[in-house]
């Protein structure tokens, strides 16, 4: 998913100006006909994106011209307010026909009632849909289809990183601090409450990578399990080793990484893409996560319809031709270095032009939501427990195995009053 470099796609998109709330009460449940056709409004905060925007909109415009029938309008609101204006409009009966949430509010939507199943519209076996199209489903029906993945892996700097990529974790140990003389560093990741959501990722990918969730298949949290605290010990070393540089944001980590200072990160294919293009003339490469299992973390978004739309089925044509291939390879080519809902090889110039990418690629399989299965609503408030408890192992000395019993505990007693 494209972030910028040195601020984050967030804070990029909150200098935007919001839509007026009354342009999308207009626009959601509008049986307005244009030029004949019926009209689908479509909100996603990629329409906010310099470049990405425009490119998305070209998109549309050729399903709008392959048939008379449907019109679908883009609907451009800001990350930064795209859930609360998109939830306050379906609060009202209205909003949107067509939405792009993230996971988090794609799972919130859900549990409002705010999206429509769309079984009928998407049958199981219609498309060669990848193993994330799983997530689309919640309580045996079909709520979404994946519109974008981005998936984690290591990025490393080839000047500063003497060796071949490290291959497990004692190897990338070892080699972030060798990496780290005359003010260069190791690795970089976040590490402060200010950071919590970012920080959520990274230290999912190292659970994840250590075999590690965060709940069973049941919903039942199983944070204090042997192979999450092993994860958080492995973070802990990390943070131990002198490694990285302890504080730093992720905004200014990624500009050290883009001007040499750092060897390895952990992060999206969004960030990588953004070097490839901004960080003119600096090389780099990717690996798989340095982690005993395959698993990382994945940033996950679907497109939905909104249980109050009026045009279900005119915004089905729409899933259906976005799902057929030649739609798919063209928004995976806006999307850049992330990944669509069916499998879609890219071309030797791709590869050429980013010889990376066929690392994040293949993570797609691999790449598990930075949620936890079955208590996905319950998220933030979870992802505040247990980060308040790393935070102790990391700054206070607090042994991981007693900081995730104590995230467990409270997660119990606390969020699931168990």
């Amino acid at each position: 998913m494209k972030q910028r470099l040195f601020t984050g796609r967030r804070a990029a998109l909150a200098a935007i100006a919001i839509v007026p709330a009354l342009q999308l009460l207009a626009a959601g449940n509008a049986q307005a006909q244009a030029g004949g056709k019926q009209v689908v409004t479509f909100a996603a905060s990629s329409f906010a994106e310099p470049g990405r925007g425009e490119k998305m909109r070209a998109w549309i415009g050729k399903f709008n011209q392959s048939q008379d029938k449907v019109e679908i309008q883009p609907v451009t609101i800001p990350f930064s307010s795209f859930a609360s204006t998109v939830f306050t409009q379906m609060g009202g009966n209205a909003g949107p026909d067509l939405v792009r949430f993230d996971l988090p509010e794609f799972y919130a939507a859900v549990d409002a009632k705010r999206l429509v199943p769309i079984d009928d519209v998407i049958a199981d076996g219609a498309f060669p849909l990848t193993g994330p199209d799983k997530y689309m489903k919640i309580g045996g029906k079909r709520y979404g289809v994946v519109f974008e993945v981005s998936n984690y892996a290591m990025v490393y700097n080839k000047a500063l990183l003497k060796a071949t990529p490290p291959s497990n974790f004692d190897e990338f140990l070892s080699a972030a601090k060798a990496a780290t003389a005359a003010g260069n560093y190791g690795y970089a990741y976040r590490a402060t409450m200010a950071e919590r959501g970012g920080f959520w990722y990274d230290l999912c990918n190292y659970v994840y990578g250590f075999g590690g969730r965060w709940s069973d298949e049941q919903g039942n949290p199983t944070i204090n399990s042997a192979k999450v605290i092993e994860g958080v010990a492995a973070y802990k070393k990390v943070y131990d080793a002198g490694a990285i540089p302890k504080g730093a944001d992720a905004a200014t980590y990624r500009r050290m990484f883009a001007e040499g200072k750092i060897a390895m990160q952990v992060d999206n294919g969004g960030v990588a893409a953004n070097l490839a293009t901004q960080a003119k003339g600096f090389e780099f490469g990717a690996a798989p996560s340095p982690f005993p299992t395959k698993a990382q973390g994945m940033i996950l978004a679907p497109i939905s319809i909104n249980a109050n739309s009026k045009n279900k089925a005119a915004a089905g044509a729409f899933l259906q031709w976005m799902l057929t291939p030649e739609a798919q390879r063209e928004l995976q080519l806006i999307h850049g270095a992330s990944s669509v809902a069916i499998a879609v090889p890219r071309s030797a110039e791709e590869v050429a032009k980013w010889p990376w990418i066929s690392v994040y690629d293949q993570q797609t399989a691999n790449s598990v939501p930075a949620l936890p299965q079955g208590l996905e609503v319950k998220a933030p408030e979870i992802q505040q427990i247990v980060i308040e408890q790393v935070i102790k192992v990391l700054q206070g000395g607090v042994d991981p195995a007693k900081a995730m019993n104590d995230a467990q505990q409270t997660v119990l007693s606390r969020v699931l009053k168990r």
